[in-house]
């Protein structure tokens, strides 16, 4: 951790930073596995509401 100290005493720490890197483009498995996720989520919400206009 990179520590500073000013001229009245008062200590300043500093987070170590990540080292920055690109993110590479989701492989066709990968793809197809955000779709499948995605559907599921709209049907579990689609379900949800569905159920709560009906209960109301």
């Amino acid at each position: 951790m990179y520590t500073t100290v000013n001229e009245d005493g008062i200590i300043n720490n500093y987070a170590s930073e990540p080292k920055v890197y690109y993110a590479e483009y989701p492989a066709i498995w990968e793809q197809r596995k955000y779709v499948l996720q995605g559907l599921f989520a709209t049907l579990i919400v689609t379900s949800l509401v569905l159920v709560s206009f009906s209960v109301s």
